[in-house]
């Protein structure tokens, strides 16, 4: 059986424009991308989201739901568990910040349609 992702949160990640679910590490992991690009992961702990070092850093110190991100780079990708002090509308803020850090790296014709248009 697939693992169960946090409703709310997934449909958050979701909603985002181009996300897209698979399970390329097994049953148990939920990966979303845009235009193949990984920007969440989420399994049955919590969700790796992809962030700013600056920032990672602070949200490790003010939140212990925030850690450096398991097999992730961790300066780059932090781990949020989704039933700690972590408040819903920063886990938001963290998929958006993750999902505009990947977009803004794809070529130029892609970050257009995704941006040219609704992202949540």
């Amino acid at each position: 059986m697939l693992f169960q992702p946090d409703p709310d949160v997934e449909a958050y990640v979701l909603a985002k424009k181009g996300a897209e679910k698979s399970y390329p590490f097994g049953e148990d992991v939920a990966v979303y991308k845009v235009k193949n690009k990984m920007f969440a992961l989420m399994g049955s702990i919590g969700i790796n989201l992809k962030c700013n070092p600056d920032e990672a850093i602070i949200y490790r110190q003010m939140f212990e739901a925030v850690t450096p991100a398991y097999h992730m780079n961790k300066e780059h990708w932090n781990s949020v568990a989704l039933d700690d002090d972590a408040p819903l509308d920063l886990i938001h803020k963290m998929v958006d910040d993750s999902y505009a850090l990947v977009v803004a790296k794809l070529p130029k014709k892609d970050r257009e349609r995704l941006l040219g248009g609704l992202n949540t």
